[in-house]
């Protein structure tokens, strides 16, 4: 038996155990750094890369609606989305959402 930094006796069965757990934790970290990446991490360069937001929000109503409707404008990326308030569910609910970009682009006779 090995003695530890107290001077107590330390198993050696604990030891081997802690051997093994460390070349397991090893295994475990290898695998993670040498995985490829996944479809949802930015690496390298992209075609249209989505930029840091810069949101604003306005409140509002909707026809025919008596919740009240939230309006957040990504001003960076150009999009706006509109949630309403489910008191049911105490969660907000997307309405809409609209790609100002495709819209300003878009057929204005149509």
């Amino acid at each position: 038996m090995k003695t530890n930094d107290t001077g107590t006796a330390v198993p050696r069965s604990k030891r081997s155990g802690l051997v093994v757990l460390n070349l397991f934790l090893l295994l475990v970290l290898g695998t993670v750094m040498l995985a490829p990446d996944v479809g949802a991490q930015i690496r390298g360069e992209i075609q249209n890369p989505r930029v840091r937001g810069e949101y604003a929000l306005v409140g509002g109503e909707t026809l025919g609606d008596n919740a009240s409707t939230v309006y957040v404008l990504d001003s960076a990326n150009r999009q706006l989305v509109a949630l309403r308030w489910n008191d049911s569910s105490k969660s907000l609910e997307g309405v809409g959402f609209r790609d100002l970009v495709r819209d300003a682009n878009s057929d204005p006779d149509r």
